[in-house]
């Protein structure tokens, strides 16, 4: 099973602390950083768009990543969010592991 980082930004501290809490309480996610506030430049609809960000490191298994991608898609106020993903190529195993339980429902059908 490959584990995946997920990058997404938010518009707020809010909005990523509401979206970071989803996520996990869905189990599409073991872990999410909430990083420092950084400037994104970017042409959108032809304008040249310069904005303040909440970058977001999301860890996931990769048979979690189709359903991790409509939830962020479902709760993101931008129009077209930026959801990219970059399959890890190692890492310390137990971390691995703990990533890949997290995100399995429960033995009794519960997340």
């Amino acid at each position: 099973m490959e584990i995946l980082l997920v990058m997404t930004n938010m518009p707020t501290r809010e909005s990523a602390e509401k979206l970071a809490g989803l996520l996990i309480e869905a189990r599409l996610a073991a872990c999410v950083n909430i990083l420092s506030p950084c400037r994104s430049v970017y042409r959108w609809k032809g304008a040249l768009q310069n904005e303040e960000e909440i970058p977001l490191l999301i860890k996931t298994a990769d048979d979690r990543f189709a359903a991790l991608a409509a939830a962020i898609a479902a709760h993101h106020p931008y129009e077209l969010p930026e959801i990219v993903a970059v399959p890890l190529s190692g890492g310390l195993p137990a971390y691995l592991q703990w990533v890949q339980g997290e995100t399995r429902e429960r033995e009794n059908g519960t997340s």
